[in-house]
């Protein structure tokens, strides 16, 4: 049996957000706006690296169970996020990486399935860095409008609860220690890369199209977000380091509590829903009724 839970997010995010709804400031909304262009996309490919493993190759019953509840956690992250930029778009904002980034995947697609996750655990430990951050630092999402605070650390909580799962299916799949730590580190400093890269273009993208990319009240705020206190360069880069170790596992960074006192403070936010529901006939990923859609 699992430990994870989908749920429903119980959001009204119908009348739309403001176009700087992060507090008014222009470079932290653009930043988050630009993770969000990425996320459906790139959750759908988490999705499918995890079903291409044979079932043969995850014995263990609760893992296996995981990686389904895996699977409609991301497939619901999938779906409120792109609500999220069906907004993006009315207000102007394209997301550019996008064509990039899916013939990336596409090419992603047809490497061995051991790499596929690999690169999903890569990424999965930005997410629960990112997660981590977000439940574990106020001043991330100062002055966000309500829905859009609860989306993210709804969000946040799902990836603090999964966040092992595809780094326990990559080890069942490729054995040893020693046989999954070096794909498994050439796999992450690439993805760093690329990372990074598409983050910073979409979010100077975005910051162009809103018109404030040249203020320097922009960069005063890009400088006091990753450098200032609790910045996010800093809190990336101790997790980011600990990953090059080869006895690693997520989990030696214990943070299941900040997700409980989150669910305990936000109850009537969430409202968990069946896996079968939303995961019929073999684990199809599109949302139903049932899913995990916003209000």
């Amino acid at each position: 049996m699992s430990d994870l839970i989908v749920r429903k997010l119980e959001i009204d995010l119908s009348q739309g957000f403001g176009r700087h709804w992060l507090g008014g400031d222009a470079y932290r909304t653009a930043l988050f706006n630009a993770l969000s262009m990425s996320f459906p996309i790139g959750e759908q490919m988490f999705i499918d690296s995890l079903r291409a493993i044979p079932p043969e190759q995850i014995v263990d019953p609760i893992l296996a169970a995981q990686v389904r509840d895996f699977i409609g956690q991301e497939a619901s992250h999938r779906f409120v996020h792109e609500q999220y930029n069906a907004h993006l778009v009315q207000q102007g904002f394209e997301y550019v990486r996008g064509p990039v980034l899916a013939a990336r995947i596409a090419k992603v697609g047809k490497l061995p399935t051991f790499v596929r996750v690999a690169i999903t655990c890569a990424l999965e430990h930005y997410t629960a860095m990112l997660a981590d951050g977000l439940l574990r630092h106020e001043r991330w999402l100062a002055g966000a409008e309500p829905p859009m605070r609860t989306l993210w650390e709804w969000h946040a909580v799902e990836e603090t609860e999964h966040k092992s799962v595809a780094f326990d299916a990559y080890r069942a799949i490729r054995g040893s220690a020693f046989d999954s730590y070096l794909p498994r580190i050439l796999t992450f400093l690439h993805v760093s890369v690329m990372f990074w890269i598409d983050t910073f273009i979409q979010t100077t993208h975005n910051l162009h199209r809103d018109g404030t990319l040249w203020q320097a009240a922009t960069w005063k705020s890009a400088l006091r977000t990753w450098f200032g206190g609790s910045g996010l360069a800093w809190h990336f880069l101790k997790p980011s380091l600990a990953y090059f170790r080869p006895s690693f596992h997520p989990w030696q960074h214990s943070n299941r509590k900040l997700a409980e006192q989150w669910l305990a403070r936000n109850a009537a936010s969430v409202r968990p829903v069946s896996t079968t529901a939303i995961l019929p006939a073999g684990c199809a990923t599109d949302m139903t009724n049932d899913g995990a859609v916003m209000s």
